[in-house]
């Protein structure tokens, strides 16, 4: 499957879901590749910094900030049971070829009726591509949930209005995954038993059971 994190509004925390499912799945088991399609970069840096930390490696990252990426991802996919793409903000050609390319578009959100406004773009451009590709799914995922406030709360309702679902599981703003960044790990390296790595195991199992 290929699973594109896009949403056109920046910093709403897509490379930290791209690489933690994509690490998720490579510890379940599955062959994985991450291709970084921010020409920032951050999900190859996050992999660099874990290559220097001496942590094994799980899964193969390649950098494709191009527009062709409809015409390569395909290709790349074969060799993988699993393809995940971190997309770019505010670059539509680039989103675009990414929706080309993916079979399940995930939107991540933060719980702010600004977020949710903001991704109205992206929602248009999921409803453009799916006039060309109708098998494509998308979906929003609610992201760095503050779940103490009023807005963290209403979030849900709130996507409730637009014109596509969002996922049951929610990843809420914790600690722990700014740490992952800063050491090139995953929340579950760092605390197996903890919230976040329940959040991203619930997450990744409903993105399989999207699967086509």
């Amino acid at each position: 499957m290929i699973i594109a994190l896009l949403n056109q509004k920046g910093g709403v925390g897509k490379t930290t879901l791209a690489t933690h499912i994509a690490g998720d799945l490579a510890l379940s088991g599955s062959s994985v590749l991450l291709v970084d399609a921010d020409p920032q970069g951050s999900a190859l840096d996050w992999t660099q910094r874990r290559q220097q930390t001496g942590s094994r490696r799980l899964f193969g990252a390649v950098g494709l900030a191009r527009e062709t990426l409809h015409q390569e991802v395909p290709e790349l996919a074969r060799r993988v049971d699993h393809l995940v793409i971190d997309g770019p903000p505010r670059i539509a050609a680039l989103a675009r070829s990414a929706l080309l390319a993916a079979d399940l578009v995930l939107v991540p959100v933060q719980p702010s009726p600004y977020d949710i406004w903001a991704s109205a773009e992206m929602v248009a451009l999921i409803r453009e591509a799916q006039i060309f590709r109708p098998s494509l799914r998308a979906a929003f995922v609610i992201n760095r949930r503050v779940s103490t406030t009023l807005i963290g709360r209403e979030a849900r309702s709130a996507l409730a209005d637009q014109p596509l679902p969002a996922l049951l599981s929610e990843v809420r703003q914790r600690i722990v995954f700014a740490d992952s960044v800063a050491a090139g790990q995953l929340a579950r390296e760092l605390d197996a038993e903890g919230l976040a790595a329940g959040e991203i195991a619930a997450l990744t199992t409903e993105v399989l059971k999207l699967a086509p």
